[in-house]
């Protein structure tokens, strides 16, 4: 159950774009004069997700949420996990078109997959919303995110400001990049890159992707701390990664004596927080997302047409997409309990073991 400090937190962004949502529910195709509009004759939407691999979110976070809210919206929701393959999920959206959806929340695996399922969508008079990654030369009709510049922004700004980098007038870094098939991946990487390359004394000594795959950010990272063993910082997307290069920087005594980043605000990448071994996460709380999507769904089922507060262009075909974008928050060891508190991650993932328990206690995690 979400805690009070959720509450709080939909004062911000969310809450801004939730009441945008409801701001331009007024502008519809609906005849009646005035009060509470009909149920929509379809309440369908179906949700496809893109694996369970790459960010713990997709296997509890997205879909916990986004049942709450189908729930509390009063849709009746499909939620499919295409298990890292591009051909269960085009499988997978032509049975929930079987099935009748009116609405289709897309995660692509690649912009080439998805832009099939949302060309499909189209040819049943479905309704595609991009969520939380962009298809490029897609046609959805709106896009539901995170600003994907500005949480890449914040890790390079938080990444400068970690104590084992801060105030040194030479830092050599390198980074590990999220899959190039993901637009978010393009956005993240914009968005440091435009922090890191004004630093003063700071050194790109390399720049290679991941994957979102910890097995090949691993092997990626062990090549480049073998040619570079003196580097100050790691540029890491998100937290699966940023566990491999600090397993990698255990071997060989260098944990917590190197700055390494991360993003998700998952159980493991807020342990590293708390140890020491990881500077921050990115918390980009579901709520900004689930909630906005969800609400978006349901207007457009009744009939509407909300204008989106913000637009992104692909940058396949220069379309301007109608978006809603959230503010993501920087996650250190000042804020850390804060995922647990707003109910983004349960306590007892964070804190599974007696030793982490009391590390918990430390930083204002309890165990319920």
């Amino acid at each position: 159950m979400r805690t009070s400090s959720r509450a709080v937190a939909l004062t911000g962004t969310t809450a801004v774009l939730l009441a945008g949502l409801v701001a331009c529910g007024n502008n519809n195709n609906s005849s009646s004069g005035g009060g509470t509009s009909a149920p929509p004759a379809n309440a369908k939407v179906g949700v496809l997700l893109p694996d369970t691999a790459t960010s713990p979110r997709w296997v509890s976070a997205d879909p916990n949420e986004l049942r709450k809210q189908c729930t509390d919206n009063k849709l009746t929701c499909y939620i499919d996990n295409a298990n890292g393959s591009a051909t269960n999920m085009e499988s997978q959206a032509q049975a929930l078109i079987n099935k009748g959806v009116g609405v289709l929340l897309v995660t692509n695996l690649d912009s080439g997959s998805g832009k099939a399922i949302e060309s499909l969508a189209k040819q049943h008079n479905v309704v595609t919303i991009d969520y939380d990654r962009l298809t490029a030369g897609g046609s959805a009709e709106y896009y539901v995110s995170f600003d994907g510049v500005k949480v890449g922004q914040e890790q390079g700004t938080a990444l400068t400001a970690c104590p084992q980098v801060a105030g040194k007038s030479a830092v050599g870094y390198v980074e590990i990049d999220g899959a190039p098939t993901d637009n978010n991946a393009t956005l993240f990487a914009e968005g440091y890159n435009s922090v890191l390359s004004k630093q003063k004394g700071w050194t790109k000594l390399g720049d290679q992707t991941g994957n979102w795959d910890p097995a090949t950010a691993q092997a990626v990272f062990t090549t480049m701390l073998g040619k570079n063993p003196n580097l100050s910082a790691v540029m890491v997307a998100n937290d699966t990664m940023a566990q491999s290069v600090i397993n990698v920087l255990k071997s060989q005594n260098l944990s917590g004596k190197v700055a390494v980043s991360g993003q998700d605000a998952t159980a493991g990448g807020l342990d590293n927080v708390m140890a020491g071994t990881q500077c921050f996460t990115i918390y980009k709380p579901v709520a900004g997302e689930a909630d906005v999507a969800i609400k978006l769904a349901g207007q457009i089922l009744s009939g509407q047409k909300p204008t989106a507060p913000a637009t992104i262009k692909d940058p396949a075909s220069g379309r301007q997409v109608p978006s809603y974008l959230a503010t993501p928050t920087i996650i250190t060891k000042k804020n850390v309990a804060l995922p647990v508190t707003d109910g983004y991650v349960p306590a007892k993932s964070v804190c599974p073991t007696p030793a982490l328990v009391k590390l918990c206690g430390e930083n204002g995690i309890h165990i319920p």
